[in-house]
């Protein structure tokens, strides 16, 4: 299979250059059938569609994201739609060309990984943008799935973190061999014990003799790599077979999980992880759902499944960022010939593919933020989720910025944890951040307080809320601003950590954000709150109101299309007065053969009567002639329709209230145009995301903070007390919603810049943390 592959690849990349290609794929184009009478191709940019058996729910979700992305740029977008029969790399070609003779700007699909291998060369040949989504290494497509490479980090720390000292291995094809290099590569010399086997479609969908294997194996750890196509079958022969029970703990590396029907399983209490890279509760996946016509929404969403494909929502998200580009590079569509000898490309093609590459999408898509790195898709996020006989729950998050954290571990090693997780009676100190609102502060009294009784707050009251359920007991202690940090290398942590880790406390409870490096150091409970961080400015002032806010019920254009009427109807009256015998008047009607004849219509007068009507006022002229009094009907009509609209549109416009603001994302602060300072605390994790993260407006705005320590901060509080004087604070959006509700003048600014937790952290390997 794969020497016929690659035999036919090269017979078509040789059939383009040198034009060996076979007369039945000479494709003469149907205009009408295609609409290129009805549309030119500067009123929309056509696009190709390639679907197979497997896609066909495709059309649905492409048809939403063709009408979103219009309602956001000039030039619509026009789909054309080809089904191909799955794998059929002949047809898949012939289909390409036609599409390419009849012009299309870019081509997506077919689901086929096979089949897209053939299209790539062929669509790079042509400059033509070709979207393919498959986990596949980098080549010339745009490809939003995430890379093998780096689905193998969030693998291989899922993997730590469980701590598997061995596993069974099983992929279904030779490109997820890919993940297990990746995997091996960063466990280096400590990998751990790996028994790799295969499962694959010529099997016959029959993996039963695999799956024996795995049972007659000591192992009962098990990570399986493959495609949503065979994914389903194997789950269900695996509990035919008798290895999805409470015995086996499963990693599935697949990111459809989430659209499976996995009714039959969320009772086998088997522990079940994999990974997905949305949220069913993304409100564009609302509205994908209800195209669908699917009457349970609700109910699916609440079960954390969903029934959007990944490959849908990528194929959604590829549709949003070809849109993107064509707001800032138009793209010149044009007939293209597969045999065409003079090499003949789209114009502008490849400009328009590097330029498409160097954006950064965060709006409008379905799996978050898109840019490129070379070749590879970055931003993105994804979920590790674990299968609970109440549906998918979400447990942690991976990225390239934080790496993995996970909210709760609780696939060990040896599968069960029996330690005595009995907390009766023991006592705990607990560390404080004191004062630091609203999470820990001293009650306000006339007479002195000590001991537990001094402090307030939410973490205090939910330590007692925890001692009371439990029936341990706990001693507060002040453990000042500095949370500390864990230094895998040298071993060593400081501050709240180091207090913990050296016994002189047990628990830690404030805004202490739950990271990768934090975890190898201590224990965190499940996240208490979720949050992410954001910017905390002064609230939008009220605009100053313009000279010419009377102009604003109308656009600039409208204003010069409706002065250039004025003098138009203005130069007809004077011309159809001086054309017409009726306008024409004696002046002295008592001479019966005047002279001289005078004509109302003067260029004074026209202005004047025109004039008249635009104020809705008379103006004691009286046309005669026909033509001016038709002229003078259309344009009072015209002119009650204008007044009307702008007395309309005038009234809305003055009780809208407009606000002015200096910054309005993190993308102002990047550029600084207005000279707005910012900074962060001086020791945390906020700090630490800007120093590790691999976003250049991040790194930018991380050199801004080096370049000036005066503007970093000991404390959240010192923060704050700056932000009055128009400097813009970096903190975790809770503690920015406790301080805007408190402080009217104060707002948070733009959205939260990643997604993480607080947690209860504890010393290491400690049963609490269930």
């Amino acid at each position: 299979m794969f020497l016929k592959s690659n035999i036919f690849l090269l017979f078509l990349i040789m059939s383009h250059k040198f034009n060996f290609c076979s007369p039945q794929y000479e494709i003469s184009i149907n205009s009408k059938e295609y609409g290129i009478d009805k549309y030119s191709q500067t009123d929309t940019i056509p696009i190709g569609l390639i679907t197979d058996q497997f896609s066909k729910a495709m059309g649905t979700i492409f048809e939403h994201a063709i009408n979103v992305a219009n309602a956001e740029i000039k030039v619509p977008l026009r789909v054309i739609k080809e089904e191909v029969a799955y794998g059929d790399s002949f047809q898949a070609y012939g289909t390409l060309c036609k599409l390419l003779q009849y012009g299309v700007a870019g081509i997506f699909g077919p689901s086929s990984r096979h089949t897209a291998k053939h299209l790539t060369p062929i669509c790079d040949a042509k400059d033509v943008p070709y979207f393919f989504s498959e986990m596949t290494e980098t080549s010339e497509a745009f490809n939003l799935y995430p890379n093998p490479l780096d689905f193998s980090k969030a693998l291989f720390l899922l993997l730590t973190a469980y701590e598997w000292s061995s596993f069974i291995f099983l992929y279904e094809s030779v490109e997820y061999l890919n993940i297990l290099n990746g995997l091996m590569s960063l466990y280096g010399n400590n990998s751990p014990t790996i028994t790799v086997l295969r499962y694959d479609m010529e099997m016959n969908n029959n993996y039963k003799s695999v799956l024996r294997r795995v049972r007659k194996s000591e192992d009962n750890r098990i990570v399986v790599v493959g495609s949503t196509d065979t994914m389903p079958e194997f789950l269900k022969q695996a509990q035919q077979v008798g290895i999805i029970n409470e015995d086996y703990m499963y990693i599935i590396g697949n990111l459809d999980f989430h659209s499976f029907d996995l009714e039959e399983y969320k009772y086998s209490e088997a522990n079940i992880t994999s990974f997905r890279m949305f949220s069913p509760d993304n409100y564009i996946v609302k509205e994908i759902l209800d195209k669908m016509g699917h009457k349970y929404t609700s109910e699916i969403l609440r079960n954390g499944s969903c029934p959007i494909t990944l490959n849908m929502a990528l194929s959604y998200d590829s549709v949003q960022l070809f849109a993107e580009t064509t707001k800032y590079l138009p793209v010149r569509n044009a007939p293209l010939n597969c045999s065409d000898r003079s090499e003949s490309v789209l114009d502008h093609g490849s400009t328009f593919k590097n330029y498409m590459r160097t954006l950064h999408m965060q709006e409008r898509t379905i799996t978050g933020e898109i840019y490129f790195e070379g070749n590879v898709r970055k931003g993105y996020s994804l979920d590790i989720i674990e299968l609970h006989p109440s549906g998918i729950v979400k447990i942690g998050t991976w990225n390239d910025i934080s790496n993995l954290t996970i909210l709760r571990v609780s696939q060990t090693s040896s599968g069960v944890d029996n330690r005595d997780n009995s907390l009766v009676n023991k006592t705990f100190i607990v560390l404080l951040n004191v004062p630091n609102e609203p999470y820990a502060s001293l009650k306000e009294s006339f007479v002195k307080l000590e001991g537990n009784s001094q402090y307030e707050g939410y973490g205090v009251d939910l330590i007692e809320t925890l001692a009371e359920k439990l029936g341990f007991n706990f001693i507060f202690k002040d453990g000042g601003s500095d949370y500390g940090s864990y230094n895998s290398t040298t071993n060593t942590s400081t501050g709240m950590l180091k207090e913990i880790r050296e016994g002189r406390a047990h628990l830690a409870i404030t805004d202490l954000t739950i990271t990768a490096a934090r975890q190898q150091g201590v224990d965190f409970s499940i996240p208490f709150m979720n949050l992410g961080i954001a910017i905390i400015h002064l609230k939008p002032q009220k605009a100053a109101q313009a000279f010419f806010t009377f102009m604003d019920p109308f656009s600039r254009e409208v204003w010069w299309l409706l002065g250039l009427s004025f003098l138009l109807v203005s130069f007809s009256f004077f011309i159809l007065g001086r054309l017409s015998p009726s306008e024409w008047d004696n002046p002295h009607p008592c001479i019966e053969e005047p002279t001289e004849l005078v004509n109302q219509f003067t260029i004074g007068n026209s202005l004047w009567f025109t004039t008249g009507a635009l104020l809705q006022q008379g103006s004691e002229m009286e046309p005669k002639a026909i033509s001016t009094r038709t002229v003078a009907s259309i344009w009072w009509f015209f002119t009650l329709l204008m007044v009307s609209s702008y007395t309309a549109n005038l009234a809305s416009f003055l009780t809208i209230e407009k606000t002015t603001s200096l910054i309005d994302s993190i993308d102002d602060l990047v550029e600084n145009k207005h000279g707005v300072v910012y900074g962060a605390k001086k020791d945390g994790s906020t700090r630490e995301f800007f120093e590790k993260s691999e976003d250049p407006r991040h790194k930018i705005m991380n050199k801004f903070m080096n370049d000036h320590p005066e503007y970093l901060t000991n404390d959240n509080t010192a923060g704050i007390k700056r932000v009055d004087k128009g400097y813009a604070f970096l903190m975790e959006s809770t503690s920015i919603e406790y301080n805007t509700m408190r402080l009217c003048n104060l707002s948070k600014i733009g959205d939260t810049l990643d997604e993480k937790g607080y947690g209860i952290a504890m010393i290491k390997i400690q049963s609490a943390t269930k």
